[in-house]
């Protein structure tokens, strides 16, 4: 159990969870900490999540994902009472740390883990890789990609036309799947 620390600044703190169990952890967290009149020690409970685009059924849909599956953030004030509700809050497996003790999130690091940007559709893609045009007057066609803009969610890809042609033709990302 760690010690009462004399500053009284909440910091951030990852506590491992059951995987699938996060919104549930975070409920759980956020009321014990009603209950027990805590609000002042645990300030906030997070699940970092992320936008991510699918391709279902040919169209592009947007999806919540959780970031770090089996993780929760939680800022708090480390005492010896708040350390016991978070540790015995069910689903809650432990803190990340050695031997289960707490470590505190650097700003940079709560940052890049609260805010993460949307993923682009070319993480799933690669230059070199064969894939299938999804919509658009070139649906159907098959290219390889030469290369890929992720910022503007835009690939440059070789078609293979009529007569054995090739062409290079820009597309949206989401316009294309691996074959």
């Amino acid at each position: 159990m760690p010690q009462q620390e004399s500053s009284q600044a909440a910091q951030w703190y990852v506590v491992h969870t059951y995987s699938g169990y996060e919104n549930k952890v975070k409920d759980n967290l956020e009321k014990a900490a009603e209950n027990n009149r805590m609000q002042h020690l645990i300030q906030e409970v997070a699940v970092p999540t992320e936008e991510v685009a699918e391709i279902k059924n040919g169209k592009r849909v947007i999806t919540q994902h959780k970031t770090f599956p089996g993780y929760v953030l939680v800022k708090m004030v480390i005492t010896s009472e708040s350390w016991y509700v978070v540790r015995n809050t069910r689903g809650v497996t432990g803190f990340v740390g050695p031997e289960s003790k707490p470590v505190a999130l650097t700003e940079e690091e709560v940052e890049v883990m609260l805010n993460s940007q949307p993923q682009a559709e070319a993480c799933r893609m690669v230059v070199g890789e064969e894939i299938r045009i999804l919509s658009g007057p070139l649906e159907n066609f098959t290219g390889v990609v030469e290369a890929i803009d992720a910022p503007r969610s835009k690939m440059q890809v070789k078609v293979k036309m009529f007569l054995g042609r090739e062409m290079q033709v820009e597309i949206d990302i989401d316009q294309a799947e691996k074959v």
